[in-house]
């Protein structure tokens, strides 16, 4: 059973944050059509929701003068508009959530970013299993003895922990142990791998009749699919910067909004998509509190990004963008005004006034593994909301109050996510590093890439009137 109070407390906690002042004041001239925009902090990528621990053996973690046996090993991910990611995991002391939705994050808006040993990680994906698959070529380099694709999962598995919680934690079979040992003192810094796809300036703004960009294409696939409006009585279409449609585009390319003069005020969005393989190393953070994964293998996957653009005739023109700030921790909002008068805003208690042709960045503290969901109102209806958690640190068994048998105080009965929800078997019963059954605590909190079929991946919406949302 979740526990009352510090659901109560987190809950009040939301609620100030959602009540803390997070309202546009000022004058938005010439915006008369409302916009609604649910802007969640995903910079564009892999979107998976977690199949489970799929190949591991056992793994003994000594901490707070205890050994717990826990499964140690490869998850599954099944990537929306298909492929499957094959995952370690980074937080050994925070379980998974069963069916928990993923996000491909930058290093630096997870707990990667803030530890010295992240490229060490990054070596070990690419020197073991399941990137090098042949395992007794495996065996020989790290001179181990045989190895089966559960004791090399393992090893791997416990090497990363190793790094990414600092934790003293050992494989229980002896081969596995001298794999983890060899990928330990063998593993040298290696850079952060690039996104898989992803848009530069997700918001964009301007004057209706003119091209509002440039939005940068940054992938790792060959090509991208952009699509024409779906609404194409609005007249509202992409385009290059010459003004010429566009269709497909490849790293690189700069892709504009192609708004008619005339058009009423408002806003669309598009989104971007590629079949490609995920970069190994690439981190994904759970949409709602579960154990941040790094990515050991991906399949041909579908991957998406969007980015909006609104547009007036005249005054104030805002974009208005988020990401995660964990070395501040919190949320940075940053609004960019390319209209002709001051856009001012009200944000965590203080007003802000971004001068035309301006940016500003606000930084909304947000408590470590937190919810939030707050919003950004204007005149004439002019609404973004963003939304997310925070999870910039691994968690410790000082953070459980039932120590390493229950992982944290809201979930005191723990399962690995696998797709019985149980690890019980083979392996006997073990404390998990795993899933919940248990619901979260935070629901609700929920992001919807646009992906339409298998090839119409471009979505533009103009807006009239009040519109309450996408």
């Amino acid at each position: 059973m979740v526990n009352s109070r510090r659901f109560r407390g987190i809950s009040r906690l939301a609620a100030s944050v959602v009540a803390s002042g997070l309202v546009m004041a000022g004058t938005l001239v010439g915006a008369g059509s409302a916009a609604a925009d649910e802007a969640p902090q995903h910079q564009g990528g892999a979107s998976a929701v977690l199949d489970g621990l799929k190949t591991y053996d056992v793994a003994v973690l000594h901490a707070d003068g205890k050994d717990q046996r826990l499964p140690a090993g490869v998850f599954e991910m099944t990537v929306d508009g298909g492929g499957k990611l094959k995952t370690y995991c980074i937080d050994i002391h925070n379980p998974t959530q069963e069916q928990a939705k993923y996000l491909e994050t930058p290093w630096s808006q997870t707990s990667l970013g803030g530890n010295k040993n992240a490229g060490r990680i990054r070596w070990i994906l690419e020197h073991s299993y399941p990137q090098i698959d042949d395992l007794s070529a495996l065996a020989e380099a790290a001179g181990t003895g045989p190895l089966t694709e559960k004791t090399a999962a393992a090893g791997t598995q416990v090497a990363i922990w190793r790094f990414s919680d600092n934790a003293d934690v050992d494989a229980s079979d002896s081969q596995a142990e001298k794999l983890a040992d060899w990928l330990q003192k063998s593993a040298t810094d290696t850079a952060e791998p690039k996104a898989s796809l992803s848009l530069d300036r997700a918001a964009v703004s301007g004057r209706s009749g003119e091209l509002l960009g440039p939005v940068t294409v940054r992938t790792n696939a060959g090509q991208v699919s952009v699509a024409p409006p779906a609404d194409s009585a609005s007249g509202v279409g992409v385009t290059d910067k010459k003004g010429k449609a566009v269709t497909t585009a490849a790293d690189g390319t700069e892709l504009y909004f192609d708004v008619p003069s005339g058009s009423a005020d408002g806003s669309a969005s598009l989104t971007v998509q590629a079949t490609t393989s995920v970069p190994v190393g690439r981190a994904f953070a759970g949409v709602t509190r579960s154990q941040t994964m790094i990515l050991a293998g991906s399949s041909e996957s579908t991957v998406s990004a969007n980015a909006t653009a609104t547009w007036a005739k005249k005054g104030a023109m805002p974009a208005l963008s988020a990401k995660k700030n964990c070395a501040k921790g919190g949320v940075d909002v940053t609004a960019s005004n390319k209209g002709d008068e001051p856009f001012t805003f009200e944000l965590a208690g203080a007003k802000h006034t971004v001068a035309a042709g301006k940016s500003s960045t606000v930084t909304v503290p947000v408590a470590e593994d937190q919810a939030y969901d707050f919003t950004i109102t204007g005149p004439g209806g002019f609404t973004k909301t963003f939304t997310g958690v925070l999870d910039c640190k691994t968690s410790s068994p000082a953070t459980t109050t039932g120590g390493l048998d229950t992982q944290t105080a809201d979930q005191p009965n723990t399962t690995t996510a696998t797709a019985g929800g149980s690890s019980t078997g083979a392996e006997g019963d073990l404390a998990e590093t795993g899933g919940s059954n248990a619901t979260p605590i935070i629901a609700g909190v929920a992001v919807a890439l646009v992906v339409i079929g298998g090839g119409a991946v471009f979505f533009l919406r103009r807006r009239k009137g009040q519109i309450s949302g996408q």
